[in-house]
């Protein structure tokens, strides 16, 4: 993956696969901890693009979206936060306190998506300290965007119905275009050091590489072809 210039400046690169993709579905499977994402429809040598959030940080979200470069919308379920144990390790996730958020959550950050589930009913599937199945639906020109995490709907999007500031659904079109290539966003920024401190992430200074100390990822019977980044698995396949 390489690793951010200049050192430790808090911003995330990004792994772009050679090729574009219109309407397609892609399952990944994320490590923790992480401040990532998966973009969708970016552009090859620009950050624009559609970016499903994996932020495991303090007020983060997973399954939710934010606009890359395009009116930098942020709609998500849910906000989250750590669960720690008395001697303050990370032993799992809980809903974001407001009287200690560092971005709040409102019922205007959830309303415009299309569906949606509960804190309750995500916790109830995520797997603490395991692989999790993400599969991503992204198909229309001004697509609407369908997340899953071990099947069930997490969060749904349609931007050309999406009423936001700065928001254009036309931006989609001209700028993005109907296809984009993916992107897979660098999960170890300063930005995730500062959100989510404490004895399993005391620091990060920047994306390197993380192959060599990584798990392995569990064995995937299905046959599908896939390949590994920064612990990550994805597959990707196009939607008739």
């Amino acid at each position: 993956m390489g690793r951010q210039s200049p050192r430790g400046s808090g911003y995330g690169g990004y792994l772009v696969s050679d090729r574009p993709f219109g309407d397609f579905e892609l399952d990944a499977r994320a490590d923790w901890p992480a401040d990532t994402g998966i973009m969708l429809r970016r552009r090859p040598d620009t950050w624009e693009g559609i970016q499903v959030l994996f932020d495991y940080r303090q007020s983060g979200s997973i399954g939710g979206f934010y606009g890359n470069g395009i009116g930098a919308f942020h709609v998500v379920p849910f906000a989250i936060d750590a669960k720690r144990d008395e001697e303050g390790r990370v032993i799992g996730l809980k809903l974001d306190d407001p009287a200690t958020s560092v971005e709040p959550f409102t019922p205007a950050k959830r309303e415009p998506l299309s569906a949606a589930c509960t804190f309750e009913e995500f916790e109830a599937i995520w797997r603490w300290e395991d692989w999790n199945h993400f599969s991503i639906r992204c198909v229309g020109d001004c697509p609407t965007v369908t997340v899953r995490i071990n099947g069930l709907l997490v969060a749904e999007l349609d931007l050309a119905r999406l009423k936001a500031e700065n928001f254009d659904p036309q931006v989609i079109m001209s700028t993005l275009g109907t296809q984009g290539h993916i992107a897979f966003e660098d999960p170890t920024t300063t930005l995730a050091s500062g959100r989510l401190a404490g004895p399993q992430m005391p620091h990060a200074d920047g994306a390197t590489c993380r192959s060599e100390s990584c798990p392995e990822p569990p064995e995937d019977n299905s046959g599908r072809a896939g390949h590994v980044v920064a612990s990550r698995h994805a597959c990707v396949k196009h939607v008739e």
